[in-house]
Order: C-alpha cells, then structure tokens, then sequence
C-alpha cells in the first residue's frame, strides 16, 4: 500500500495548477494571427473590392459578412467545448442548420423578387468556380491555428471535432474572402460560399483522427 502512494505521490510532486484563462490566452494567441495572416493573404493576392465604400451600403454585403461570422461563432464556440475529453459540440449543427437555413431563405425571396433574366448572374456570378477555393486557400492559417490549439487538450471525437475546427476555419475564411468578393447574389452565397466552408469542414474531418490523436 506504502509502494502505492510512494508512486502517486511521485506523479503528483510536481504538478502545478493550470493558469487562469490559460486555453482562453492558447486560442487567441493562435487564431486572431491566424485571422490576420489571412487577411494580409487576401490584400495580398486578391485584395479589397474597389467599390467598397458603395459596396459598405449594401444590405446584401452586411447579410454575406454575417452569414460567415455567425458561423465562425459558432464554430468556435463548439471547438472551446471540445477541446475536453468531455465535450460535445452542443447545438453546433442545430444552430449552423438554422444559419444556412435562414440564408437560404433570404436568397428565395431575392429569386422571387428579381426577373428570371438574372437568375445565372445571382446563382453563378461571375466567379462561382473559384470562390470554394479562395475560401479555402485563406482558411488554411486558421484550420492550422485551431489544429494547434486543439493538439494542446484532449477531444474524444477527433472526426467529429476536427470537422467544426474545419467549418470555424471555412466560415472564417469566407468572411475574410467577402472583403474581396464583388457578388451580390444571395443564392451564389449560399451556394458557392456553403461549398468552400463544407469543403475545408471535409479537410478537418479527414485530419482530426491524425492529427489530433492523443
């Protein structure tokens, strides 16, 4: 029983308390350069619409801003959660369904309203084959700044957990992407910005279980 404690008390001897706020301070300190590198990204190869202070006054460049930032939120929020092993992502998927849901419901009523003549330019633009990978391509520092972060604690459901850190790194993205995309067609995004989040949450999904295994 002695031998029992002996060794307990050896594993114990050194550990300290864990500072207040600490995963706080490890998630800000990975994901807001992380947001920055990829917003220097975009001035970078793409850089700000030249039409931004009309574009300011849109209500549809508002509604594309936070379509992306209330799924990053989100995201995020799940993420914080499950960086625990016991976490769960809580209403994660109920409330991004209800994001997408209620964007999707504004690019309806943008058809209804507009003449069937310019049905391909709100639904295909003019950029709908790249726009996924724009999106992607800025998500990338983000994706790796949640990956970081989360190789720090212990999630149980990598797959599950690696695809939120995914759609909070997409989602970021895209809101970053927006600052430069010049369509104002809700169902294009709904469509083509949904596509290149979905498709950096797949990227996750397929990394957690290597990546982040504990």
């Amino acid at each position: 029983m002695r031998e029992t404690e002996d060794v307990i008390d050896s594993l114990v001897r050194d550990l300290k308390p864990v500072p207040r706020h600490a995963l706080e301070r490890r998630f800000a300190l990975a994901i807001l350069p992380a947001l920055a590198i990829s917003l220097l990204l975009m001035l970078v190869v793409v850089g700000l619409r030249t039409d931004m202070a009309q574009a300011l006054m849109l209500p549809v460049f508002w509604i594309k801003s936070a379509y992306n930032a209330l799924l990053a939120i989100a995201a995020f929020a799940a993420v914080y959660r499950l960086y625990r092993p016991d976490g769960s992502e809580g209403r994660f998927f109920g409330v991004a369904a209800a994001i997408v849901l209620a964007l999707a419901v504004m690019a309806v009523i943008q058809l209804a309203l507009s003449p069937a003549a310019s049905y391909p330019v709100l639904v295909l633009g003019s950029s709908a084959l790249h726009c996924p990978l724009l999106i992607f391509a800025f998500a990338m520092p983000i994706l790796i700044a949640n990956t970081w972060v989360l190789r720090g604690g212990a999630p149980s459901n990598l797959g599950v957990t690696g695809f939120i850190a995914g759609i909070a790194a997409g989602a970021s993205g895209a809101w970053v992407y927006s600052w430069f995309c010049t369509e104002n067609g809700l169902p294009f995004v709904t469509l083509w910005y949904s596509l290149g989040i979905l498709l950096t949450g797949a990227i996750g999904a397929l990394l957690g279980p290597r990546l982040l295994r504990w």
